[in-house]
């Protein structure tokens, strides 16, 4: 995939679903990982094109492991002269020291969703950026129906109320493998997560589920998104990202 390629599932996606409006400040949640890298690099080449003015700035949850080094993302940051800042947390010994979970991820996700967005609040922010791609809008459906007995899946655009922010998600219309092929050749500083759990969630499952069936069903993917985007799910009713 090349930049070009990239910048237009973006802007597609952000005219679709009227993702920014005038004047955001927007904080993207950075995990170290191939997606919320390449949703900054995507942002800043945006910002400089599109039609209404808006800041970005990186923000990542370090959930207290010792041997998460973000060096190399600060660099990456600092040739995209995009702001970065780093919020550190102690989720990690809340969940695996102090109360052992035996299944962490739910709780740990809340837990770092609540510091982003305290953080972001903090620094003037009006949304969060998230890098969840168009795989993982299939595989969020699919362990919704399996694992809690309903339909759903992340939206576009959501409003939290409770802390007043809209949640965008720029990267639905870019294919992991599209994503996983541009962070190979252009050689991006990827952060492998040092959480103990990972690797091993419902959602590598799901994943593994769907790559297993594709290869009778090619255009699997295709039809779990056309049937999301034709659906009811939450915020998929129509395109005015509200």
């Amino acid at each position: 995939m090349q930049l070009q390629h990239l910048l237009s599932y973006v802007r597609r996606a952000v005219q679709d679903y009227n993702m920014i409006a005038e004047g955001d400040r927007i904080a993207i949640g950075i995990s170290g990982g191939k997606d919320s890298l390449i949703l900054a690099l995507a942002l800043s080449h945006l910002k400089r094109f599109y039609p209404k003015s808006f800041e970005i700035m990186g923000i990542t949850v370090s959930l207290g492991f010792d041997n998460f080094d973000l060096s190399e993302v600060g660099s990456f940051f600092d040739t995209l002269q995009v702001p970065f800042y780093v919020c550190n947390t102690q989720i990690a010994q809340i969940i695996f020291e102090e109360r052992k979970e035996s299944n962490p991820c739910s709780l740990c996700s809340k837990m770092r969703k609540g510091a982003l967005y305290e953080e972001a609040k903090e620094m003037g922010c009006t949304k969060i950026a998230l890098g969840h791609n168009k795989d993982d809008i299939n595989e969020t459906l699919l362990m919704s129906l399996f694992y809690e007995g309903r339909i759903h899946t992340m939206a576009p655009v959501t409003y939290m109320d409770q802390v007043d922010l809209h949640i965008i998600r720029p990267l639905i219309y870019a294919p992991e493998k599209d994503i996983r092929g541009f962070v190979k050749k252009e050689g991006f500083p990827v952060v492998k997560s040092p959480c103990p759990a990972d690797g091993q969630t419902k959602r590598e499952t799901t994943k593994e589920l769907i790559s297993s069936l594709q290869r009778d069903i090619p255009r699997l993917p295709e039809h779990l998104f056309g049937a999301i985007q034709r659906s009811t799910i939450e915020g998929w009713k129509t395109k005015e990202g509200k």
